[in-house]
């Protein structure tokens, strides 16, 4: 990653250590964990930061690229590879009997198998394989709006974008709008569900990533409509906080944008304030709920926003090393850590109090595990990617070739 970047690989690794501590926690720490969480909701905490991050990033990868489809590769071969060994890891451990898989009713094998290959499971009814595969989901869903924004000429109104989220947002909690958990899966099924956003979602790729201009506009037209679809009305988390996540990630798109001059910083700020102030809203409206506080939630989302702002600010100081190695394997640490814990948790089983040395101890495990995970299976990975998504050499003189080969590259890690 170029240096100037390297506090988004800090940032990045400072989240998955608190949504690692936030997981292991239960087994480790259950005392302090508990009375932690009404207070300081670890989980939202490092997700959020997660998500201003890729908020930051992701646009850029593809309007560096100008190329949806090289955009394309390159997300798949930066989130597959690992995500394929990752599950195919807990199906061993489970056959071993060394881990229980999750319960996932009556939904058959296809239906499952098909909603996680999409990475929209926690949005089509489907139970995660994997907890944190929830994110994921949040994830492709703003790759879909992106591309969507791109395709028809959009994607400079970022801040616009977030904001109208957040008034979306704030508008749902204030109408008190509830929807059960998964309500269209409720509505139409499961299984239907998930074969016609499989569809949709081939779909969208592939016309986006065509040739021609009329397609790659259905194609991301199509796929923003899914995710603004499934976002609202098949999510488990509540409504306003689903956008409020679809939010953030355009708020860290709005700063990226002013940071390089594609913007203004008073309309990034001013976007800012209008998201803070309705996610902030919109979770106090909420109210105390099983598993969640109001005051946890806030307490989490603001510092979540400082820190981001802190490294932003910090952005052209030198940062340390061992802060960017361990971004460089934060996509490791947040997959393979639930694996490592369900397999404690199958063997030794939960402590009932807690033990700060076991908890550190974990730590010490698993670094280096993700360490070896990122070295010889996302490396590789993101590697063949980016020799896909390479455009073909054209047939051309040779000076025109080395006209071509002169453009302005920036390598980003995402």
């Amino acid at each position: 990653m170029s240096a100037r970047l390297g506090w988004l690989d800090a940032l990045r690794g400072l989240a998955a250590l608190v949504v690692v501590f936030d997981h292991s926690s239960h087994t480790f720490m259950p005392d302090f964990r508990a009375w932690l969480m009404p207070q300081f909701n670890t989980s939202r905490y490092g997700i959020m930061v997660f998500f201003l991050v890729s908020g930051y990033i992701i646009p850029a990868s593809l309007e560096r690229r100008g190329c949806v489809r090289a955009f394309w590769i390159g997300r798949v071969f930066r989130v597959y590879p690992l995500w394929a060994v990752v599950v195919a890891v807990l199906l061993a451990v489970d056959l071993l009997g060394l881990a229980g898989l999750r319960d996932f009713g009556r939904q058959g094998v296809v239906t499952v198998t098909l909603a996680h290959v999409t990475m929209l499971q926690e949005l089509l009814g489907t139970p995660n394989v994997l907890l944190v595969l929830w994110t994921l989901s949040y994830e492709m869903c703003f790759y879909l709006l992106v591309v969507a924004l791109f395709t028809v000429r959009l994607h400079h109104r970022s801040a616009s974008v977030a904001v109208v989220l957040a008034v979306l947002a704030v508008v749902s909690a204030v109408a008190g709008a509830v929807l059960p958990a998964s309500a269209l899966s409720g509505l139409v099924g499961t299984g239907p569900l998930v074969a016609f956003a499989s569809i949709a979602m081939a779909v969208a790729l592939c016309c986006a990533s065509s040739a021609s201009p009329a397609l790659r506009v259905f194609g991301g037209v199509l796929g923003g409509v899914l995710a603004l679809v499934l976002v609202p009305f098949n999510g488990t988390v509540p409504v306003w906080e689903g956008l409020v996540i679809l939010a953030v990630m355009f708020l860290g798109t709005a700063v990226h944008r002013a940071e390089r001059g594609q913007s203004t910083w008073p309309r990034a700020a001013g976007a800012a304030v209008l998201v803070i102030v309705c996610a902030v809203g919109s979770a106090y409206r909420y109210g105390d709920g099983h598993h969640f506080t109001r005051r946890g939630w806030i307490m989490a989302f603001l510092p979540a926003v400082l820190t981001f702002a802190a490294g932003l600010a910090l952005r052209r100081r030198r940062v340390p090393g061992l802060l960017t190695g361990l971004g460089a394997i934060s996509y490791s640490v947040y997959l393979v850590h639930p694996v490592l814990l369900a397999v404690i948790d199958g063997t030794v089983g939960r402590r009932g109090d807690d033990h700060a040395m076991l908890e550190v101890a974990f730590f010490a495990v698993l670094l280096p595990l993700c360490v070896l995970t990122h070295r010889y299976v996302e490396v590789p990975g993101q590697a063949c990617g980016r020799r896909l998504a390479r455009p073909p050499r054209a047939q051309v003189s040779k000076s025109t070739v080395n006209a071509s080969d002169t453009g302005n590259v920036w390598h980003v890690r995402t």
